[in-house]
Protein backbone atom coordinates (compact mmCIF):
# COMPACT_ATOMS: atom_id res chain seq x y z
CA UNK A 1 0.00 0.00 0.00
CA UNK A 2 1.18 3.36 -1.49
CA UNK A 3 1.61 5.85 1.58
CA UNK A 4 0.47 8.83 -0.95
CA UNK A 5 0.60 11.61 1.47
CA UNK A 6 4.61 10.68 2.78
CA UNK A 7 5.48 10.54 -0.90
CA UNK A 8 4.05 14.30 -1.68
CA UNK A 9 5.69 15.70 1.53
CA UNK A 10 8.60 14.16 0.74
CA UNK A 11 8.93 15.42 -2.57
CA UNK A 12 7.22 18.79 -1.49
CA UNK A 13 10.48 18.69 1.32
CA UNK A 14 12.88 17.23 -1.50
CA UNK A 15 12.16 20.67 -3.89
CA UNK A 16 10.73 23.39 -1.92
CA UNK A 17 13.93 25.51 -1.26
CA UNK A 18 15.34 24.85 -4.85
CA UNK A 19 17.40 27.89 -6.04
CA UNK A 20 16.89 26.72 -10.03
CA UNK A 21 13.09 27.27 -9.79
CA UNK A 22 12.65 28.69 -13.33
CA UNK A 23 11.36 32.50 -14.27
CA UNK A 24 7.63 33.57 -14.21
CA UNK A 25 5.73 34.53 -17.08
CA UNK A 26 6.57 37.77 -17.47
CA UNK A 27 5.26 38.23 -21.11
CA UNK A 28 1.45 38.39 -19.57
CA UNK A 29 2.56 41.26 -17.32
CA UNK A 30 -0.35 40.38 -14.84
CA UNK A 31 1.24 36.97 -14.19
CA UNK A 32 4.90 38.82 -14.09
CA UNK A 33 4.05 39.55 -10.40
CA UNK A 34 3.57 36.17 -8.96
CA UNK A 35 5.28 34.63 -5.93
CA UNK A 36 7.85 32.53 -7.61
CA UNK A 37 8.18 30.32 -4.08
CA UNK A 38 4.46 28.92 -4.61
CA UNK A 39 4.66 25.39 -4.22
CA UNK A 40 1.67 23.32 -4.33
CA UNK A 41 1.09 19.70 -5.05
CA UNK A 42 -2.41 17.87 -4.54
CA UNK A 43 -3.87 14.39 -5.76
CA UNK A 44 -6.89 12.31 -6.22
CA UNK A 45 -7.60 8.86 -6.08
CA UNK A 46 -10.40 7.50 -8.06
CA UNK A 47 -11.64 5.98 -5.12
CA UNK A 48 -12.11 10.38 -3.98
CA UNK A 49 -9.25 10.22 -1.25
CA UNK A 50 -7.44 12.79 -1.67
CA UNK A 51 -3.91 14.00 -0.70
CA UNK A 52 -2.20 17.42 -0.21
CA UNK A 53 0.74 19.42 0.41
CA UNK A 54 1.63 23.25 -0.08
CA UNK A 55 -0.05 25.82 -1.89
CA UNK A 56 -2.97 23.42 -3.59
CA UNK A 57 -5.25 25.69 -2.62
CA UNK A 58 -4.40 29.00 -3.65
CA UNK A 59 -5.53 29.53 -6.93
CA UNK A 60 -3.54 29.66 -10.25
CA UNK A 61 -4.12 30.97 -13.66
CA UNK A 62 -4.74 27.75 -15.71
CA UNK A 63 -3.66 29.12 -19.32
CA UNK A 64 -2.58 26.38 -21.56
CA UNK A 65 -4.16 23.60 -19.08
CA UNK A 66 -7.68 24.89 -20.84
CA UNK A 67 -7.06 23.75 -24.10
CA UNK A 68 -8.06 20.27 -22.66
CA UNK A 69 -11.00 21.61 -21.51
CA UNK A 70 -12.51 23.43 -24.45
CA UNK A 71 -11.18 20.41 -26.41
CA UNK A 72 -13.15 17.89 -23.94
CA UNK A 73 -16.22 20.32 -24.38
CA UNK A 74 -16.11 20.82 -28.17
CA UNK A 75 -15.67 16.73 -29.32
CA UNK A 76 -19.19 15.38 -28.48
CA UNK A 77 -20.58 18.69 -30.44
CA UNK A 78 -18.57 18.46 -33.54
CA UNK A 79 -16.71 15.09 -33.34
CA UNK A 80 -15.84 13.82 -36.81
CA UNK A 81 -15.13 17.12 -38.61
CA UNK A 82 -13.32 18.51 -35.72
CA UNK A 83 -10.24 16.31 -37.06
CA UNK A 84 -10.01 17.84 -40.47
CA UNK A 85 -9.62 21.06 -39.16
CA UNK A 86 -6.78 20.41 -36.71
CA UNK A 87 -4.46 17.32 -36.84
CA UNK A 88 -3.00 15.33 -34.11
CA UNK A 89 0.47 15.33 -34.37
CA UNK A 90 2.93 16.49 -32.39
CA UNK A 91 4.27 20.25 -33.45
CA UNK A 92 8.31 20.07 -32.27
CA UNK A 93 7.74 23.82 -31.77
CA UNK A 94 6.89 26.19 -29.32
CA UNK A 95 3.35 26.72 -28.36
CA UNK A 96 3.22 29.85 -30.32
CA UNK A 97 5.13 28.92 -33.50
CA UNK A 98 3.16 29.94 -36.71
CA UNK A 99 5.83 28.62 -39.55
CA UNK A 100 4.42 25.40 -39.89
CA UNK A 101 0.79 26.82 -39.86
CA UNK A 102 1.44 28.09 -42.52
CA UNK A 103 3.64 24.97 -44.56
CA UNK A 104 0.61 23.32 -43.86
CA UNK A 105 -2.09 25.23 -45.36
CA UNK A 106 -3.44 26.43 -41.88
CA UNK A 107 -4.33 23.25 -40.45
CA UNK A 108 -2.63 23.54 -36.86
CA UNK A 109 -0.57 20.59 -35.81
CA UNK A 110 -2.76 19.60 -32.59
CA UNK A 111 -5.31 21.38 -30.62
CA UNK A 112 -2.88 22.59 -27.48
CA UNK A 113 -0.64 24.52 -29.56
CA UNK A 114 -1.84 28.02 -29.57
CA UNK A 115 -3.00 27.92 -33.32
CA UNK A 116 -4.90 24.56 -32.35
CA UNK A 117 -6.89 25.95 -29.22
CA UNK A 118 -7.74 28.89 -31.64
CA UNK A 119 -9.27 26.85 -33.82
CA UNK A 120 -11.37 25.14 -30.81
CA UNK A 121 -12.40 28.69 -29.81
CA UNK A 122 -13.51 29.41 -33.10
CA UNK A 123 -15.57 25.99 -33.05
CA UNK A 124 -17.07 26.98 -29.90
CA UNK A 125 -18.08 30.82 -30.50
CA UNK A 126 -20.35 28.89 -33.74
CA UNK A 127 -21.87 26.56 -31.86
CA UNK A 128 -22.84 28.41 -28.30
CA UNK A 129 -25.00 30.75 -27.84
CA UNK A 130 -22.53 32.69 -24.57
CA UNK A 131 -19.70 30.98 -25.86
CA UNK A 132 -17.66 32.52 -22.32
CA UNK A 133 -20.28 31.98 -20.09
CA UNK A 134 -21.79 28.52 -21.63
CA UNK A 135 -17.21 27.04 -21.45
CA UNK A 136 -17.42 28.82 -17.45
CA UNK A 137 -20.55 27.07 -16.52
CA UNK A 138 -19.13 24.12 -18.18
CA UNK A 139 -15.94 24.23 -15.93
CA UNK A 140 -17.65 24.65 -13.39
CA UNK A 141 -20.09 21.72 -13.87
CA UNK A 142 -17.53 19.46 -14.51
CA UNK A 143 -15.47 20.35 -11.26
CA UNK A 144 -18.79 20.86 -9.28
CA UNK A 145 -17.60 24.42 -7.83
CA UNK A 146 -19.93 27.70 -8.33
CA UNK A 147 -17.11 29.59 -7.48
CA UNK A 148 -14.29 29.14 -10.29
CA UNK A 149 -14.05 32.13 -12.49
CA UNK A 150 -12.41 34.40 -15.40
CA UNK A 151 -9.44 36.84 -13.92
CA UNK A 152 -10.89 39.71 -15.86
CA UNK A 153 -7.21 41.61 -15.29
CA UNK A 154 -5.28 38.55 -16.62
CA UNK A 155 -7.44 38.20 -19.47
CA UNK A 156 -7.32 42.04 -20.24
CA UNK A 157 -3.26 41.81 -19.77
CA UNK A 158 -3.45 39.37 -23.14
CA UNK A 159 -5.86 40.98 -24.76
CA UNK A 160 -3.28 44.31 -24.79
CA UNK A 161 -0.14 41.84 -25.43
CA UNK A 162 -1.03 38.98 -27.39
CA UNK A 163 0.61 40.06 -30.84
CA UNK A 164 1.52 36.27 -31.64
CA UNK A 165 -2.07 35.16 -31.14
CA UNK A 166 -3.65 37.73 -32.97
CA UNK A 167 -1.16 36.95 -36.19
CA UNK A 168 -2.39 33.43 -35.66
CA UNK A 169 -5.49 33.72 -35.47
CA UNK A 170 -5.15 36.33 -38.80
CA UNK A 171 -3.09 33.72 -40.46
CA UNK A 172 -6.21 30.92 -39.72
CA UNK A 173 -8.68 32.92 -41.03
CA UNK A 174 -6.69 33.95 -43.98
CA UNK A 175 -6.36 30.20 -44.55
CA UNK A 176 -10.59 29.72 -44.30
CA UNK A 177 -9.84 28.17 -41.06
CA UNK A 178 -11.40 30.72 -38.48
CA UNK A 179 -15.36 30.95 -39.55
CA UNK A 180 -16.01 33.96 -36.77
CA UNK A 181 -14.38 37.23 -36.44
CA UNK A 182 -10.78 37.70 -35.00
CA UNK A 183 -11.86 39.57 -32.54
CA UNK A 184 -14.15 37.75 -31.22
CA UNK A 185 -12.28 34.05 -31.32
CA UNK A 186 -9.11 35.77 -29.57
CA UNK A 187 -11.79 37.32 -26.71
CA UNK A 188 -12.47 34.00 -26.16
CA UNK A 189 -9.56 32.44 -26.09
CA UNK A 190 -7.74 35.11 -23.74
CA UNK A 191 -10.75 34.47 -21.31
CA UNK A 192 -10.53 30.86 -21.44
CA UNK A 193 -6.83 31.18 -20.52
CA UNK A 194 -7.91 33.15 -17.83
CA UNK A 195 -10.05 30.83 -15.35
CA UNK A 196 -8.39 30.39 -12.25
CA UNK A 197 -8.07 27.16 -10.53
CA UNK A 198 -6.61 25.83 -7.81
CA UNK A 199 -4.59 22.33 -7.81
CA UNK A 200 -7.43 20.76 -6.03
CA UNK A 201 -9.80 22.10 -8.68
CA UNK A 202 -7.80 20.78 -11.25
CA UNK A 203 -7.48 17.64 -10.39
CA UNK A 204 -11.36 17.49 -10.13
CA UNK A 205 -11.46 18.88 -14.05
CA UNK A 206 -9.47 16.06 -14.98
CA UNK A 207 -11.20 13.39 -13.41
CA UNK A 208 -13.27 12.58 -16.41
CA UNK A 209 -10.04 11.99 -18.48
CA UNK A 210 -8.66 9.17 -15.57
CA UNK A 211 -12.31 7.83 -15.41
CA UNK A 212 -13.44 6.76 -19.12
CA UNK A 213 -15.06 10.05 -19.67
CA UNK A 214 -17.27 10.37 -15.90
CA UNK A 215 -16.13 13.66 -13.89
CA UNK A 216 -16.34 13.08 -10.33
CA UNK A 217 -19.99 13.28 -10.10
CA UNK A 218 -20.00 10.20 -12.54
CA UNK A 219 -21.65 12.20 -15.14
CA UNK A 220 -20.31 10.83 -18.40
CA UNK A 221 -19.14 14.02 -20.70
CA UNK A 222 -17.15 12.34 -23.16
CA UNK A 223 -17.33 9.16 -24.43
CA UNK A 224 -14.53 6.34 -23.76
CA UNK A 225 -12.98 6.30 -27.01
CA UNK A 226 -13.04 10.36 -26.42
CA UNK A 227 -11.20 10.16 -23.10
CA UNK A 228 -8.99 7.72 -24.95
CA UNK A 229 -7.80 10.05 -27.31
CA UNK A 230 -7.50 13.52 -25.65
CA UNK A 231 -5.32 11.28 -23.27
CA UNK A 232 -3.62 10.17 -26.47
CA UNK A 233 -2.79 13.54 -27.39
CA UNK A 234 -1.91 15.09 -24.10
CA UNK A 235 0.95 12.37 -24.26
CA UNK A 236 2.38 13.57 -27.41
CA UNK A 237 1.46 16.95 -27.40
CA UNK A 238 0.68 18.49 -23.69
CA UNK A 239 4.16 20.32 -23.03
CA UNK A 240 4.61 21.70 -26.19
CA UNK A 241 8.24 21.19 -27.55
CA UNK A 242 8.93 19.84 -24.15
CA UNK A 243 6.13 16.77 -24.84
CA UNK A 244 9.07 14.07 -25.28
CA UNK A 245 10.81 14.84 -22.45
CA UNK A 246 7.71 14.50 -19.88
CA UNK A 247 6.82 11.23 -21.41
CA UNK A 248 10.58 10.35 -20.89
CA UNK A 249 10.58 11.47 -17.26
CA UNK A 250 7.20 11.31 -16.11
CA UNK A 251 5.48 8.32 -18.33
CA UNK A 252 2.17 10.55 -17.96
CA UNK A 253 -0.80 12.38 -19.99
CA UNK A 254 -0.84 15.66 -19.01
CA UNK A 255 -1.07 19.44 -19.86
CA UNK A 256 0.86 22.13 -18.62
CA UNK A 257 0.62 26.12 -18.92
CA UNK A 258 2.63 29.20 -18.20
CA UNK A 259 0.81 29.90 -15.25
CA UNK A 260 3.25 27.07 -14.04
CA UNK A 261 0.65 24.73 -13.37
CA UNK A 262 0.78 21.18 -14.33
CA UNK A 263 -1.75 18.18 -14.29
CA UNK A 264 -0.94 14.78 -14.72
CA UNK A 265 -2.98 11.58 -14.71
CA UNK A 266 -2.79 7.28 -15.18
CA UNK A 267 -6.33 6.06 -16.08
CA UNK A 268 -8.20 3.99 -13.68
CA UNK A 269 -5.56 5.55 -10.79
CA UNK A 270 -5.60 8.81 -10.31
CA UNK A 271 -5.09 12.48 -11.20
CA UNK A 272 -1.80 14.92 -9.63
CA UNK A 273 -1.57 18.68 -10.08
CA UNK A 274 1.39 20.30 -9.08
CA UNK A 275 1.85 24.31 -9.19
CA UNK A 276 5.28 26.19 -9.38
CA UNK A 277 5.32 29.44 -11.13
CA UNK A 278 8.93 29.33 -12.62
CA UNK A 279 9.16 28.17 -15.92
CA UNK A 280 11.66 26.72 -17.94
CA UNK A 281 13.13 27.56 -21.06
CA UNK A 282 10.36 25.39 -23.27
CA UNK A 283 7.58 27.10 -20.98
CA UNK A 284 6.50 24.47 -18.15
CA UNK A 285 6.86 24.46 -14.33
CA UNK A 286 10.16 23.73 -13.70
CA UNK A 287 9.40 22.17 -10.50
CA UNK A 288 6.45 21.13 -11.71
CA UNK A 289 8.22 18.89 -14.10
CA UNK A 290 10.74 17.31 -11.14
CA UNK A 291 8.20 16.55 -8.89
CA UNK A 292 5.74 14.73 -11.28
CA UNK A 293 9.18 12.81 -11.92
CA UNK A 294 9.48 12.24 -8.54
CA UNK A 295 6.27 11.11 -7.90
CA UNK A 296 6.29 8.23 -10.23
CA UNK A 297 10.03 7.19 -9.91
CA UNK A 298 8.99 6.63 -5.96
CA UNK A 299 5.35 5.27 -6.65
CA UNK A 300 6.70 3.43 -10.12
CA UNK A 301 3.00 4.21 -11.53
CA UNK A 302 2.88 5.28 -14.77
CA UNK A 303 1.71 4.32 -17.89
CA UNK A 304 4.98 2.66 -19.18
Amino acid sequence: MIDYQNVINTIHNDLKDEVARGVVASYIPELADIDANNFGIHLRLMTGETFATGDWNKKLSIQSISKVLTLAMVLPMYPENLWQRVDVEPSGNPFNHLSLLELENGIPRNPLINAGALVIADILVSLLDNPKEDFLNYVRSVVDDPTINFNEAVANSERLTGYNNYAAANLLKAYGNLKNDVDDVLDFYFHQCAIEMTCEQLTKAFFMFANHGNCCQQNKLISESQAKRINAIMLTCGFYDEAGEFAFEVGLPGKSGVGGGIVALLPNHFTISVWSPGLNPQGNSMLGMKALEQFTSMTKLSIF
